[in-house]
């Protein structure tokens, strides 16, 4: 196994690790913070996500010699910031949270459950998560609205990054927003105290709440779209580049390690899309069979990156919470454009996903759920009236 070491597996690795969380982690914090995560709870779920992620990629990636790259799920949490606040606060969502990688194993162990997942048109889930990105993506206007000498400088930096790197736009615009706090925001004399008594987190357990309303609500959607737009395309993309992995046992462990961070107040955590592009690139090695070290070494950077999540949060916690959000919405700027491409790309559907993209871009909460779920029943009739209207015997 050691033989197949690379630096060029090194470096794709740590790039993987750096990009993956740095681009994203805004996201994760938003969404926990809008379900009433406190600040401790936060970091807890950002260490156990960091550690689930890491033994995950090290372990499949030593075991198949795949590079099999392991993510949270950053549309999930973007999905969690729509939501907001649910009945029975976060120990609600916790539960949610838990009942989801439950469902995501289930996927893993019974076939048909897996099946029906992937019968769910993916205009509707494509138009239901363009939906549910879209208030965050409105997040970097208001933040130049709030104030454009903090809003302006991260918009301006990541529109000149992402033109010509932009793997690396996110980063970049969270290195000025870095900058924008040190000149434009007062920071308090002891920061530097505090930063050091909140590098290292600590797990902190969250009595899980089942409810019906938080399944309804948060569990379901969120399994929607973490198997929607993470695990299958996750697969697809290593497929795309010649590899066969198992999803069975990719999904039990993914939505086992899914329901057990959650119990600490994490998001679920599933395959990768866009770094597992990255670790199963030429990039990682011109050998197909030696890029695996990349998803190894990415494994570890994630549980370092992981165990120093406290002193990140403390830090970007300084800031206004609407540059924190501006940086999320620019990091969910392609994953937006991407769902709104495929959600009205053909035209027979094209009514039924504008009708989802509306009713979740809503808003609307009615009999206590979430407009992402009514959001999908409402194109899911449009569909089936489409269909049944058009039909030959008609």
């Amino acid at each position: 196994m050691f033989k197949d070491f690379s630096l060029s597996a090194l470096m794709m690795g740590v790039l993987t690790a750096f990009v993956g969380f740095i681009s994203s982690f805004a996201v994760i914090m938003q969404g926990l913070k809008a379900m009433g995560a406190t600040g401790d709870e936060i970091a807890s779920g950002l260490l156990a996500l960091g550690i689930a992620m890491g033994v995950l990629a090290i372990g499949f990636s030593a075991w198949l010699k795949m590079p099999i790259s392991i993510a949270w799920s950053t549309p999930g949490a973007a999905l969690l910031s729509g939501i907001g606040a649910i009945e029975g606060g976060f120990p609600a969502a916790v539960g949610a949270f838990v009942i989801c990688g439950v469902l995501i194993a289930l996927c893993g162990l019974f076939r048909p459950l897996g099946r029906a997942i992937r019968a769910i048109p993916a205009p509707l889930a494509n138009a239901m998560l363009a939906g549910v990105l879209l208030s965050l993506c409105l997040a970097p206007v208001k933040a130049v609205s709030f104030n454009p000498a903090l809003g302006l400088p991260i918009v301006l930096t990541w529109a000149v990054v992402v033109s010509r790197w932009r793997l690396l736009a996110v980063p970049a615009a969270l290195l000025a927003m870095i900058v924008v706090l040190f000149f434009g925001v007062d920071l308090p004399a002891d920061m530097m105290a505090e930063l050091g008594q909140a590098i290292h987190p600590q797990f902190t357990f969250v009595e899980p709440v089942f409810t019906l309303h938080g399944v309804i609500s948060v569990a379901v959607p969120l399994f929607i779209v973490t198997m929607a737009s993470q695990n299958i395309p996750g697969i697809a993309i290593l497929k795309a580049h010649g590899y066969e992995p198992p999803p069975g046992p990719l999904f039990v462990a993914t939505g086992f390690f899914s329901a057990l961070v959650g119990l600490v107040g994490a998001v679920p955590a599933n395959m990768a899309a866009i770094t597992a592009a990255m670790c199963a690139s030429e990039d990682a090695h011109p050998d197909p069979n030696r890029r695996y070290w990349a998803a190894i070494v990415g494994g570890f950077a994630y549980i370092l990156l992981g165990l120093v999540a406290g002193g990140i949060i403390a830090f970007v916690s300084l800031a206004p919470p609407i540059l924190l959000q501006a940086v999320a919405g620019l990091g969910l700027v392609g994953a937006f454009s991407n769902a709104a491409f495929a959600a009205y790309r053909e035209p027979e559907t094209r009514e039924a996903a504008a009708i989802t993209f509306l009713v979740t871009a809503s808003g609307l909460s009615f009999a206590g759920i979430s407009g992402a779920f009514w959001g999908l029943v409402a194109g899911g009739v449009m569909m089936g009236l489409r269909r049944v209207l058009h039909s030959p015997k008609i």
